[in-house]
């Protein structure tokens, strides 16, 4: 038997994100420079809890708007 967000082809997580790009799209129509500065500082955050594994993961330009390429360890 399939759960009910599978069944209508979607899951909880699909909304989760759905929303997410639809608050993002909204402030970006703001003000882009602070969605910038918001990714920015949520990617930062999600390095410092992965332990720095993220940034490995991300292009280059990406890191450096976190401030990810730093040599010194991001300071929460």
């Amino acid at each position: 038997m399939t759960a009910p967000d599978q069944a209508a082809g979607g899951t909880a997580g699909d909304d989760d994100a759905i929303e997410l790009v639809a608050q993002l799209r909204e402030l970006a129509g703001a003000d882009p420079g602070d969605v910038r500065q918001v990714v920015a500082e949520v990617l930062a955050a999600l390095d410092r809890v992965a332990g720095g594994a993220l940034r490995e993961h991300l292009p280059e330009a990406i890191r450096a708007d976190a401030g990810l390429d730093r040599t010194s360890p991001a300071h929460p």
